[in-house]
């Protein structure tokens, strides 16, 4: 059941859609995910976690390239959860972005799921 369903734009790079589905505050991440806009994105979910979201699922199916800056926010809302005993789950990654995830070992610590109906039912 949806709750809530909003845009937020960050420049002219990245747009972010939320969204409550199920358990999960469903954040869907569209464009480039770097050192200009993974600030804005850190603040906005770091935010969303002080308001009592902790399930958080980033749906990567939009999003077309990520940085090392990017890859250090979620790394920091990922402890910012743990610490708050949340979760940050992944869905959909393409292209270069699941390279990224791949190379970076991000698999093997993060929850990744190929659909957004696959993370739902863990």
């Amino acid at each position: 059941m949806m709750k809530e369903n909003f845009l937020i734009k960050i420049g002219l790079t990245m747009d972010i859609h939320k969204k409550k589905e199920k358990d999960f505050l469903v954040i869907t991440v569209k464009g480039r995910l770097d050192a200009l806009t993974a600030p804005d994105l850190e603040k906005d979910l770091l935010e969303t976690i002080a308001g009592g979201e902790l399930r958080l699922l980033l749906d990567f199916s939009d999003l077309q390239y990520i940085s090392s800056a990017g890859l250090r926010s979620l790394l920091l809302l990922a402890k910012k959860l743990k610490s708050a005993q949340g979760e940050i789950l992944f869905s959909s990654l393409q292209g270069p972005v699941a390279e990224v995830f791949k190379i970076s070992g991000f698999y093997s610590i993060f929850k990744i799921f190929d659909s957004l109906q696959d993370a739902y039912q863990n």
